[in-house]
């Protein structure tokens, strides 16, 4: 197992593996409250690349990395994956106000 220190050289080489051997390809993500770390994890049973980090900032871009490996699993490892690292997040419909019954 290999951890990556830079987030972009784990994502670039965990979209390559995924797009090499998109049949046995996996995707693990990890989050330990007690120690505010998440671990991300890449395998395609041949190789393994990990990303640990405590940083808030990291959180948006696991994001984007869920919608990337979301569309090429929807869409195959050949579709075109610009739209999916640009996408914003859908907007929040308004939360429904007060509890029990009526008066």
């Amino acid at each position: 197992m290999v951890y990556i220190k830079s987030w972009d050289e784990f994502m670039e080489r965990s979209i390559q593996m995924f797009r090499a051997n998109p049949e046995s390809s996996r995707y693990v993500m990890k989050y330990r409250h007690c120690d505010g770390k998440l671990v991300l994890k890449v395998t395609d049973n041949l190789e393994c690349l990990k990303f640990k980090t405590d940083q808030a900032q990291d959180a948006k871009r696991m994001e984007k990395l869920n919608n990337i490996f979301f569309t090429l699993m929807a869409r195959g490892p050949e579709a075109d994956i610009t739209e999916a690292s640009t996408k914003e997040p859908a907007e929040q419909q308004p939360s429904k106000k007060g509890r029990g019954r009526r008066q």
